[in-house]
């Protein structure tokens, strides 16, 4: 069965295209206009083991926030339809990712419930000349609420010792962490014979 999506987004503040192939070798070609966001939008693809293309074309004369917001709404949409009616995933999944002095755990429930629970460390304001690190938050709730998802996201260890957290470390390793975590949830589970894995049987 494939487990693909091709989504897009258009408001009078963005035009998203997003596409997906759950079962890919993690090959992505992603461009947005935010050169941070990019990088981590490629942590998700290969890091997940995703195909994954993101073709977004945004207001950023204003700032980043609709461009990065909207792909995450699209991105999440995506995951959302390739899941399908998630008959035989694995569900839950979780990741706890070093990087450098970083350490990040992510943890997922694909339970068709969105709730995000989202805790950092306070961070220099940007990374690059564009990407607000107070977006990143936002980009896990926008993401979860479209995704119909569960996902805790915690920075357990940040600070570098006499200095201040990295901010690109700590961004950067949450993205890896919810990539690996979703990679084990959205995985086919061989024990489950094609069953939802629900007690309500759906999710």
């Amino acid at each position: 069965m494939s487990r693909t999506a091709r989504v897009e987004r258009i408001t009078k503040e963005t035009k998203v295209f997003v596409e997906i192939d759950l079962d890919g070798t993690g090959a992505a070609e992603i461009g947005t206009g935010v050169g941070f966001y990019d990088h981590m939008l490629h942590q998700i693809a290969r890091h997940g083991g995703f195909d994954l293309t993101v073709r977004t074309v945004g207001d950023l004369e204003i700032d980043a926030h609709h461009t990065m917001e909207d792909t995450a709404l699209a991105l999440g949409a995506a995951f959302d339809e390739a899941l399908g009616d998630k008959a035989g995933i694995r569900r839950y999944g979780s990741a706890t990712v070093p990087m450098d002095e970083v350490l990040v755990r992510a943890a997922v429930d694909l339970s068709g419930r969105p709730y995000v629970v989202h805790d950092e460390p306070p961070l220099a304001p940007y990374i690059g000349p564009v990407y607000p690190t107070s977006m990143t938050r936002h980009i896990w709730e926008s993401f979860g609420q479209a995704a119909r998802i569960t996902l805790h996201v915690d920075v357990l260890r940040a600070a570098r010792p006499g200095g201040h957290p990295d901010a690109h470390h700590v961004v950067e390793a949450q993205f890896k962490a919810v990539s690996r975590a979703l990679r084990e949830a959205t995985a086919i589970d061989p024990r489950s014979a094609g069953a939802i894995p629900s007690t309500k049987g759906a999710l």
